[in-house]
């Protein structure tokens, strides 16, 4: 084996910041090395993996090739020298997670994971689904936990929790004491939402299809929480899952609104690149995922 290590990862940090001298700064080594290493490794095989657009390189056919194929031989390694130097098999894992199942799902079942092996460095980032479907596209996640239907041809997508929207409002919004709403109620009054490109806002414009371009969206928030609160002030009402909900009805500071003849169930699924090593800790976030009880 001819290539090193080292120029793998060089290859994998200028792939993914399409700049040398930023390459190099991330893995705390010179310019001048990481770019001799790079054209090293290209010219060590006759190939060119970038194209050179002024400053930036810019992965070609054979980069993109290459580069899953890397990023897996790269996390093999890192996992090699966790269990060597830590003892532990499972090592780091980066988990990327929807809002709803961020705050409400996700950070007990990383604590299950460190409590059982506390040297597991696990990182979590909430952001909607769309940001958390092109980091996991990108190899800057392990994996995702997402609200939203999403295919791609680069994604394995595995279903995992029934989840249902609800439609929501103050106790003292005109809707709060009516038995069920029509299409008319939907209409003539205005809405609070997830922004568009989460999985809620996608499943709420699925469930309101037919009537969705004569509803009145008065405000779009990118946070749960948000919402809650300027539905309590009776802005207006709201849509969101019912796991983030269940308090707030329990208080009465919302009530659920009846609305049967709109379908808001959907899914959450755990969303891997199809060429992502499966480390042990990959492994083991997903069994313990499939652990956690349905939320209906």
């Amino acid at each position: 084996m001819r290539f090193t290590l080292r120029q793998l990862q060089i290859f994998l940090a200028t792939a993914h910041v399409e700049n040398i001298s930023k390459a190099a700064d991330s893995l705390a080594m010179s310019q001048s090395a990481a770019s001799s290493a790079l054209k090293e490794l290209e010219q060590m095989y006759d190939v060119q993996l970038f194209d050179r657009v002024g400053k930036r390189l810019q992965l070609n056919e054979q980069g993109r090739l290459l580069r899953p194929k890397a990023q897996a031989l790269i996390a093999q390694a890192e996992e090699l020298e966790h269990m060597l130097a830590k003892h532990v098999q499972t090592g780091s894992i980066q988990v990327g997670a929807t809002l709803t199942i961020g705050n409400y799902l996700a950070v007990g079942i990383m604590a299950r994971m460190m409590r059982e092996n506390p040297d597991t460095e696990v990182r979590l980032e909430v952001a909607n689904t769309a940001a958390i479907v092109k980091k996991v596209l990108n190899f800057e996640l392990d994996l995702g936990l997402i609200e939203g239907e999403f295919q791609h041809p680069d994604l394995e997508v595995m279903p995992w929790l029934d989840d249902e929207l609800a439609v929501f409002c103050s106790p003292e919004h005109p809707l709060a004491s009516k038995e069920q709403l029509s299409d008319k109620d939907l209409k003539n009054v205005q809405w609070i939402l997830r922004e568009t490109g989460s999985g809620t806002r996608q499943a709420f414009d699925r469930a309101m299809h037919g009537i969705l371009s004569d509803l009145h969206v008065m405000l779009e928030l990118q946070h749960t929480e948000a919402i809650k609160r300027a539905v309590e002030t009776n802005l207006g009402i709201g849509c969101l899952s019912k796991v983030a909900l269940t308090d707030a009805f329990k208080r009465g500071s919302l009530i659920q609104l009846n609305v049967p003849h709109r379908v808001f169930d959907r899914k959450f699924y755990i969303i891997l690149h199809k060429q992502k090593y499966r480390t042990a800790g990959i492994n083991r976030w997903i069994e313990l995922c499939n652990a956690t009880k349905p939320l209906l």
